[in-house]
């Protein structure tokens, strides 16, 4: 499998057959009675929210505007000047719109799947997932395309943990700052020569259509991506079979596949926005190969492995790799006392 999925043009350019006894049973929305979806509101979650409209409004035939997409405002992105990490992790991104979701405001939650804690709230299922976009990060500066052309000392912006340690352990001379925000303040931030570069994904970047943006892809085998990296994921309420089964036709099985692994993986960690954590997934035919590492919060020690098995083994591969790492590790490799 490539690094990135199909693109969405071509899995919107025809509407998916599915079985005349689902339409016999399932009420569709209308304009007068939309399904609600809910979403952050910086132009990367708008434009998932946007995509998953058109696959369902495509899949079913039916219009846009029988889709609403209502924007929440989440904690995460109201509050800038501090490392998430200080003020609660990934769950700002969420706990808003999932709460939202549970009052029965909105009917289904767009997310991005790195963005996700690995654990839902009681009540809700993510099941549902969309054509994986380009998981790799991208090296976005105005006048170096490589990590390598940095000069000593120069000035890294990013707000990831696990950037920031796959960094400082390749080039420990580097000086990281904070660099929140969504795609578009990171590249302000970057024109105001706050940073030389920073560090984006290929996924946001493509998403939004950003061509003119000078950010060069990094192999994954040069920096391993955020589990579930370039994945959106959809979110619904138990027991609600219509959304259910609206969302099963346009759920992608293959991403669906490879999440399983990553996250099982993340979750056997322990991972949050605390520990620098890279896990990637990627089929052959009926193989699934996983690898993954863990890093000191300093960049100065990573511990890396991998897990090749079939696809129906993906979760159980997750927790044996993530286990395997652990025990390497041992118990204080992710005090972040330690980092610089």
């Amino acid at each position: 499998m490539g690094a990135g999925s199909q693109g969405a043009g071509a899995a919107l350019s025809h509407k998916i057959d599915l079985p005349k006894e689902t339409f016999m049973t399932l009420t569709l929305p209308t304009p007068q009675n939309p399904l609600r979806i809910g979403t952050r509101g910086s132009p990367l979650a708008m434009a998932q929210a946007v995509e998953t409209r058109a696959r369902l409004s495509v899949a079913f035939d039916l219009p846009l505007t029988a889709f609403e997409i209502v924007v929440i405002k989440v904690t995460g992105d109201l509050i800038q000047d501090r490392p998430l990490k200080e003020i609660g992790g990934k769950g700002l991104f969420t706990r808003e719109i999932e709460e939202d979701l549970l009052a029965g405001k909105i009917d289904i939650a767009v997310h991005s799947m790195k963005d996700m804690p690995t654990i839902q709230p009681g009540g809700l299922l993510l099941d549902t997932f969309l054509p994986r976009e380009d998981p790799r990060d991208a090296f976005v500066a105005p006048l170096l395309s490589a990590l390598d052309q940095l000069t000593e000392g120069a000035v890294v912006g990013t707000s990831s943990l696990r950037r920031r340690a796959q960094l400082l352990h390749k080039r420990p001379d580097l000086q990281v700052v904070e660099f929140r925000g969504n795609v578009q303040t990171r590249l302000r931030k970057l024109a105001d020569g706050v940073a030389e570069c920073t560090f984006l994904a290929m996924a946001g970047l493509n998403r939004l259509g950003m061509e003119n943006v000078p950010a060069t892809p990094i192999e994954d085998t040069d920096m391993l991506p955020a589990v579930a990296q370039g994945a959106i994921g959809i979110e619904r309420r138990a027991g609600d079979a219509d959304t259910e089964r609206l969302l099963a036709a346009i759920h992608d099985t293959p991403t669906g596949q490879r999440l399983t692994a990553e996250r099982a993986f993340l979750l056997t960690l322990d991972g949050s926005c605390e520990t620098p954590i890279a896990g990637l997934a990627t089929l052959d035919g009926d193989t699934l190969h996983l690898r993954g590492e863990v890093l000191r919060p300093d960049g100065s020690e990573v511990i890396a492995g991998d897990r090749s098995g079939p696809i129906a083994d993906g979760g159980q591969m997750g927790v044996d790799l993530a286990q395997d790492l652990l025990s390497q590790a041992g118990p204080h490799f992710f005090d972040w006392h330690d980092a610089k």
